[in-house]
């Protein structure tokens, strides 16, 4: 049960994920994103500081700096690039490629088992994805498409690194230290855009508020538990559960239509989650009874 409870746990962090899209066009429409993924990650990361009380020290915090602009600084800013190049569907799909690099990255850095299983899933999951919300008429940018790959690298490549570097403080120590130096390291965005502070509202703030504190610091205090727990490969199929609550959420709440073939592709990424966490599932020894001589 430990296991199936990682997993529900680990899967809140994409599901959650997957809510940002709404908040972001009800909420902060007109805010430039480069500036809203500052104020997503800083605040957060300072109030986790705040609580826990301890900054990483020694080689620690080069690691820290590392892993936060991995995680969050490259990963974010990519992000939001390939957002402006590149349709909503073509970004999600070239961003499912994630767990892909993870099941490698994972086999070169530490090691771990590539497992058939695990490939056929995110295969799957990447078709799934695809049929959600990919659209006939989406066009291609090859700087759109090579700024969600290096983003989806990014975050594959801070998912192996953050299970190789396991500090000895708890998650949400290490939660706080990640966000705080991806705040830190994004601090120079407010160079290239202009913040219309004065602009900003009360929804602007709630939205703020939202990304911040549920959408980072919640989210990936149960991502890095996860990644802590779980093999990383496992971890990272699970982040395609984000463009389906995002499809599911928009159906729902703004009465955005779904077709069958959306549904088909509801019912692959279900099956490739499920699957993939099979595939990567830990391995149990069967103590067989003694023989009675």
């Amino acid at each position: 049960m430990s296991y199936a409870r990682d997993i529900a746990l680990t899967a809140l962090a994409p599901a959650i994920w997957g809510s940002s899209y709404i908040v972001a066009t009800e909420f902060l429409p007109l805010i430039d994103p480069l500036i809203v993924s500052l104020l997503r990650a800083l605040p957060a990361g300072i109030i986790l500081l705040i609580i826990v009380k301890e900054l990483p020290k020694g080689w620690w915090i080069a690691k820290i700096f590392l892993l936060g602009a991995l995680n969050f600084s490259i990963f974010w800013t990519m992000l939001f690039i390939a957002a402006y190049r590149l349709p909503g569907g073509v970004a999600a799909v070239v961003g499912s490629l994630q767990p892909f690099i993870v099941i490698f990255a994972a086999r070169l850095i530490i090691g771990t088992p590539i497992k058939l299983l695990s490939i056929v899933a995110v295969m799957a999951g990447m078709l799934g994805v695809a049929l959600l919300i990919l659209t006939p008429k989406a066009s291609l940018d090859l700087f759109g498409i090579g700024a969600a790959l290096i983003g989806s690298a990014s975050m594959a490549l801070g998912t192996v690194m953050s299970k190789k570097w396991q500090p000895p403080v708890p998650p949400l120590t290490f939660t706080a230290w990640q966000l705080t130096a991806g705040g830190i390291l994004l601090l120079p965005t407010l160079l290239l855009v202009e913040g219309q502070w004065s602009d900003f509202s009360l929804t602007n703030f709630a939205g703020i508020a939202y990304l911040g504190l549920i959408g980072a610091a919640f989210t990936y205090l149960l991502w890095f538990r996860g990644i802590a727990r779980l093999n990383p490969s496992s971890v990272a199929i699970l982040g395609i559960l984000s463009p389906l609550v995002a499809t599911l959420l928009g159906w729902f709440i703004l009465g955005e239509s779904l077709s069958a073939l959306q549904l088909f592709g509801v019912g692959i990424v279900l099956v490739s989650v499920i699957a993939g966490q099979y595939a990567l599932r830990p391995n149990r020894v069967v103590l067989k009874p003694a023989m009675s001589k």
